[in-house]
């Protein structure tokens, strides 16, 4: 008699369904609607909104510093995970429940907070004021916000990954001569590193969008310190719907264009680190 398979879920064809119809529900459709209303602007207005100089500042700030606090998120995002899996100290528990606390702080509450401590008159600010360096109301201020917003995304990611990593790799390759960073470059790197590039990617979507932490420590400042989600909300407020969507698609064009670049980095580090291994 033969045996029929069930499984928890329905079977494939409904499943896919379902799938394909909240994903064009919740993703597609809002996608389409920025399309649909961007082509309200002839091409010639197009051009004009998304090229002035103004709107290529902002993105130039936006996505440079979205780049680079997912690549300090990357490498002090491996380092906590790292000291989190690796240590026992007092207080483990305290530091690894403040890694989630971006997650539940409202944005908002992050921004003014960073503001409050990096201002001229602020805790750190005043010291860092006296040694010539302004971080609020600066571009500096910015990374600051993406890093903090970002560091969880790499810190959760990998460390499940060096949890499941079992140290008598390491301990042989030690008994065979390989130095510290030998052991590093050829036994662990392989191993995190496409958890590390998910985490970048994750710790740079988040960062190209974000908003609430950003908006108090900027300043606003056109060509210095505006970011493009600011824009948009100008746009918004003087009900120029086509003008903010124009700004938004090429924001997601090139936010998309970006990840599919890391996702084959990722899919590269991965098929490398099998081989190594």
């Amino acid at each position: 008699m033969m045996a029929v398979h069930t499984g928890v879920l329905p079977g494939f064809r409904l499943t896919l369904g379902y799938t394909l119809f909240y994903l064009s529900l919740i993703v597609l459709l809002p996608v389409a609607a920025v399309f649909g209303k961007t082509l309200e602007l002839g091409w010639g207005e197009f051009v004009d909104v998304v090229s002035s100089p103004r709107v290529l500042a902002a993105y130039r700030l936006s996505f440079g510093a979205a780049l680079a606090a997912a690549a300090i998120d990357a490498v002090f995002g491996l380092l906590l995970a790292w000291v989190l899996v690796r240590y026992s100290f007092p207080g483990k528990r305290l530091v690894d429940a403040l890694i989630d606390l971006p997650f539940a702080l409202p944005t908002a509450v992050a921004g003014i907070a960073l503001t409050a401590l990096y201002a001229p008159n602020g805790w750190l600010g005043g010291w860092l004021a006296a040694l010539g360096v302004k971080v609020a109301f600066t571009p500096l201020g910015i990374l600051v916000a993406l890093v903090f917003i970002g560091i969880p995304f790499v810190v959760r990611t990998v460390q499940p990954v060096l949890e499941e990593f079992e140290p008598e790799f390491e301990e042989a390759a030690a008994s065979l001569g390989a130095s510290r960073w030998q052991v590093f470059r050829h036994v662990i790197l392989p191993h995190v590193l496409p958890a590390t590039v998910t985490g970048f990617a994750l710790a740079f979507a988040r960062a190209v969008g974000e908003y609430g932490s950003v908006i108090f420590i900027a300043g606003n400042i056109p060509f210095v310190s505006e970011i493009v989600p600011l824009l948009i909300i100008g746009q918004l407020e003087q009900y120029n719907e086509a003008g903010a969507t124009a700004i938004a698609t090429v924001m997601l064009v090139i936010s998309f264009t970006l990840l599919l670049v890391i996702n084959a980095l990722q899919a590269w580090a991965a098929r490398r680190g099998g081989k190594e291994q």
